[in-house]
């Protein structure tokens, strides 16, 4: 009695399977022939890892700096050798302080220094004060350029009290250093966002915009009313999709390491894990959205607002969320790309810190299973 069950059982397993693979050849060829789907599935990643890469930069270097030397002694030209020296400024060099207040104002510099006519002679005294004007447009870097000036004068200091000059003799002596990114290189920071938004939009856009566009030409709906059941169709629509995504994150993991040298302190396989992970999240809200709005465009347009828009302005991709509102820090907790930039960020440049890996993992794991639920139910074999 029972082995005709089990030969049933494993008879409609075949047939399943049958089905699937049919689908995921089907899902495959259509790919491949469509210039859409590569475009965005190998040529965008490749163009945001190099835009994003060599384009963008939060390092403040070769600053364009007015430097007022009033009186040209021997300290202030001394001075002024050390911003020319140093790799963060591009010093041009005035005598009075109108031309470099001009500059300042049609935005030629970012900042003023002002060696005062008396600054060789109160330097002799210990009370020498340089005046600092700095274009404030962009607060964040008017204070890394306010940090870098009062570098070069720390070590133009250090030098003159190396060399027995009175009053510049120093009392404290600092010594820093970054962890996690010792060469001070914002590409560290930006490469591993990077990731998070090739992702999203291979695993949500494509996914959501292919889905519609069968619900635009009637094809959907003609595999609803065949035997073939709404997981199936999942499967069989999200499995290519998977994989291309995954060539995205492998074209991403290998611009990162020879590209642009981002350490890979941590382990591959959960780097790749969390990957694998946050790309079913991604395919769920596609899948999710597509299944609401059959219609391309809107889709498309949904999409982006739902998660590539987040993914960049609210996962700390850009910004530090813990400067923000504790509203919108609440918003961010719903949000999965928060969870994997913290993942990358922790296995690139910290490594495998597991206070941090898994708490985001299991995140992404009961987000990717909750919107695996409501594909399957949004994919319910009715033609409403």
């Amino acid at each position: 009695m029972t082995a005709p069950a089990s030969g049933s059982s494993s008879g409609a397993w075949r047939a399943k399977w049958r089905r699937v693979r049919a689908l995921v050849l089907k899902e495959a060829h259509q790919v491949v022939r469509d210039p859409s789907s590569i475009a965005i599935g190998v040529v965008l990643p490749v163009i945001l890892i190099l835009l994003f890469g060599y384009g963008l930069s939060l390092d403040v270097k070769n600053v364009p700096l007015a430097v007022v030397i009033e009186q040209a002694t021997p300290e202030a030209i001394d001075l002024e050798a050390g911003f020319a020296l140093s790799p963060y400024f591009r010093p041009r060099i005035t005598q009075a302080m109108p031309p470099a207040q001009l500059l300042l104002l049609e935005h030629r510099v970012d900042g003023i220094v002002r060696i005062p006519a008396d600054f060789s002679r109160h330097v002799s005294s210990g009370d020498a004060v340089l005046q600092l004007i700095v274009h404030g447009g962009d607060a964040n870097r008017a204070r890394i350029i306010e940090g870098y000036v009062q570098g070069v004068v720390a070590d133009w200091s250090a030098r003159q009290s190396a060399a027995g000059q009175p009053g510049a003799s120093a009392t404290v002596n600092v010594q820093s250093r970054l962890w996690f990114n010792e060469a001070d290189n914002s590409s560290y920071f930006l490469v591993p966002g990077l990731v998070v938004l090739v992702m999203t939009l291979i695993g949500a856009l494509l996914t959501a915009m292919v889905m519609a566009r069968e619900w635009e030409r009637g094809t959907l709906e003609a595999l609803l009313v065949t035997p073939v059941r709404s997981e199936e169709i999942l499967l069989g629509k999200t499995l290519p999709y998977f994989l291309l995504a995954l060539i995205g994150f492998a074209l991403c993991v290998l611009a990162s390491q020879f590209l642009f040298h981002v350490p890979l302190r941590g382990s591959l396989w959960v780097l790749l894990g969390a990957s694998m992970l946050y790309v079913l999240v991604a395919l769920g809200i596609g899948l999710l959205i597509s299944s609401w709005v059959k219609n391309q465009l809107v889709a498309s347009q949904l999409t982006m607002l739902a998660t590539f828009m987040p993914a960049f302005m609210l996962s700390g991709f850009l910004f530090d969320l813990r400067s923000m509102p504790i509203v919108v820090r609440l918003i961010t907790y719903a949000l999965p790309a928060r969870y994997y930039v913290a993942l990358l960020q922790s296995v690139f440049l910290a490594g495998d810190v597991w206070t941090v890996i898994v708490p985001n993992t299991l995140a992404l794991a009961a987000m990717a299973a909750g919107l695996a639920l409501a594909s399957r139910a949004a994919m319910s074999k009715s033609l409403e």
